[in-house]
């Protein structure tokens, strides 16, 4: 019979520390075969920087189910890993300002508790559109760019409340470690 090392033995850690490692590239692996799926699929609206945001389901599921380290370092090589394949400099740099900016509100109120998953994932599909903006608007050195910012925002609305009720679902479902919070729903 196969014994299995007590916890907090060097044997235990390193198995915790690969199997950490295991789910965050398989987690990874999700939202950038999600991130293909969104660049193939075309979207019936015809709106610079409007997408489904299908991988910030895998964001938002890794928000409530790993470490704050571990949310970031899966958004922060999706968004590379997307931008070099699926797009250029110039999307690279568009999607890295909505990231940052998204990934930073939703990491803020997932820990204040008093916004659903679905709040958040809403707050980080708004926040992810006004990064981008606020990025295109310094780039080209203009304020002009304003006027888009409630088409944005409505789209945010919508996508982000698709993909926070999918996150639910997900984090509800996927089997974890016992340690994850349950996700609140409106």
């Amino acid at each position: 019979m196969k014994r299995s090392s007590p916890p907090g033995s060097p044997r235990h850690t390193a198995r915790l520390a690969c199997r950490r490692a295991a789910r965050l590239g398989v987690l990874v692996a999700a939202a950038f075969i999600l991130s293909y799926i969104e660049f193939l699929l075309p979207l019936p609206v015809k709106l610079p920087g409007v997408k489904l945001g299908l991988c910030h389901i895998v964001v938002v599921f890794a928000l409530y189910r790993m470490s704050r380290v571990e949310s970031v370092l899966l958004s922060g090589v999706r968004v590379v890993l997307a931008g070099l394949l699926f797009g250029n400099v110039a999307s690279l740099i568009y999607s890295l300002a909505g990231a940052v900016l998204s990934l930073a509100v939703m990491l803020l109120l997932s820990r204040v508790r008093t916004f659903s998953t679905v709040g958040v994932s809403i707050a980080g599909a708004v926040s992810h559109n006004l990064g981008q903006i606020l990025c295109a608007a310094c780039l080209m050195g203009t304020a002009g760019l304003v006027w888009y910012l409630p088409l944005l925002l409505v789209a945010g609305c919508v996508s982000g409340t698709v993909i926070g009720l999918v996150a639910v679902l997900a984090i509800r479902r996927v089997p974890g470690d016992g340690k994850q919070e349950k996700p609140k729903i409106p």
